[in-house]
């Protein structure tokens, strides 16, 4: 009786990776309630698991009292003195019951509560154990399909793959070998704790660190990463040493490096993109492959910006469906309308003729925008009005053209350090006489 009792009991723990010591635990609470309800009475009952004998025994506690009020809980001295000799008024004694009487329901009472708290101890060890591993990659196999969501299992655990976190380009069946991310582990779930994701932008981030191995030592830094699962994704870098080119190293050595990432992401386009602290620059980068002519900052504050492109890179640019400029400003951050240059140069006619006609004027503080004159002009020393100070302010903020200057508005002109609104006004009133 005692071998079998404890090899089960240390079966289920090497199964379950839950201690002996809690196992027994449970069995004893599990016992000392079968009693309970075998018994009917208010006894002060409980448990324990006899290791030498394999019995499991229960004891009843009461006080040792002169007159006995409740039965339940007290007993005489007289009583108390036939069990232990030495009992004393005050004592508490463990009087040991019968448990022969208990029979198959308390049995069964007890495989419950035993099943309870197992199951209890497996929650708090999947929790402990998976709480800081939110992010990382696990491989399992699809065990079977549940409304839709996938039950992967990971060996000793069960983990949940919801549909939500399904890609629509992938399909799985049951048996097939399994690659994801961690997303969550709930402490207390009727479902499986560990929940998975195979869309999550952490997916395409942990897949680089696996694969680059500058990426892995920290030489590479990936900035952020964004997906539209199964279809096309864009992924930030930046390299911590200078003589590394970021881009390359992800790419690999006749793109193997990517292609390995592509191939598991089930043929999904990936655009690397190098980061750079120039919003204007990193925005350019991340709408390749679309060459861009000219980036207007718009509104700094709310990081909206006007991308000018050639007519005959206005839909790549933009990408079937949009796909590639909101995955752009995703990853940017920055709102993004394209612009093509045709659209622009109208607009810029528009706007000149209304600056002749009167019906606009530089008071406004419209932003001017470029027109061929400008396009062509030189410094902008050639400017009436702009002396050696205000010329060599302007080249310090980076302006040394006419062309550049169009493209700015009267109040980007007056943050220009040693300039103001008066200056600025005075500049674009040049502008509008050369032109």
């Amino acid at each position: 009786m005692s071998n079998q009792l404890m090899h089960h009991i240390e079966m289920i723990g090497r199964e379950k990776g839950i201690p002996t010591e809690k196992i027994i635990e449970a069995l004893e609470e599990a016992m000392a309630n079968a009693a309970r309800k075998n018994f009917r009475s208010d006894e002060k009952l409980q448990a324990f698991f006899n290791r030498e004998t394999g019995e499991i025994e229960v004891y009843a506690y009461k006080t040792v009292v002169e007159t006995v009020e409740d039965p339940d809980l007290e007993i005489s001295l007289k009583e108390a003195k036939e069990l232990i000799e030495e009992a004393e008024l005050g004592d508490e004694l463990a009087i040991q019951k019968d448990t022969e009487d208990l029979g198959r329901i308390a049995a069964q009472t007890a495989k419950q509560i035993i099943f309870q708290k197992v199951r209890e101890a497996e929650r708090e060890n999947i929790y402990e154990e998976y709480r800081d591993r939110i992010g990382d990659i696990v491989n399992g196999t699809v065990k079977r399909f549940e409304k839709g969501n996938i039950i992967v299992d990971l060996g000793r655990y069960e983990s949940i793959m919801r549909k939500s976190e399904q890609s629509r380009a992938e399909r799985y069946s049951q048996g097939e070998r399994i690659r994801a991310v961690i997303i969550d582990v709930k402490k207390e779930s009727k479902d499986p704790q560990i929940e998975l994701s195979r869309t999550d932008h952490r997916l395409l981030m942990k897949l680089f660190e696996m694969e680059v191995p500058e990426i892995y030592d920290g030489t590479i830094q990936i900035v952020d990463a964004v997906r539209e699962p199964g279809e096309r994704a864009k992924i930030g870098v930046r390299s911590r040493e200078m003589d590394i080119d970021p881009v390359g190293a992800c790419v690999g050595m006749r793109g193997s490096r990517v292609q390995n990432i592509i191939r598991e992401l089930r043929n999904e386009k990936i655009d690397i993109i190098e980061y750079s602290d120039d919003p204007v620059r990193y925005v350019s980068n991340s709408l390749s492959p679309a060459r861009i002519s000219k980036i207007l900052i718009v509104d700094a504050e709310e990081k909206e910006m006007d991308v000018i492109v050639s007519d005959d890179q206005l839909s790549l640019a933009i990408g079937r469906r949009g796909q590639n400029v909101r995955l752009a400003s995703l990853l940017t951050g920055w709102k993004l309308d394209i612009i093509g240059e045709g659209e622009k140069k109208k607009e810029a006619e528009e706007q000149m003729a209304r600056l002749a006609d009167g019906t606009l004027t530089f008071s406004d503080e419209m932003e001017l925008v470029e027109t061929e004159e400008f396009a062509e002009g030189g410094s902008v020393t050639e400017l009436p009005g702009i002396g050696p100070k205000t010329a060599e302010r302007l080249k310090e903020a980076g302006i040394e053209t006419i062309e550049q200057l169009s493209e700015m508005s009267i109040e980007e002109i007056a943050e220009i350090p040693g300039l103001g609104k008066k200056t600025a006004e005075k500049i674009l009133k040049s502008l509008n006489e050369e032109e």
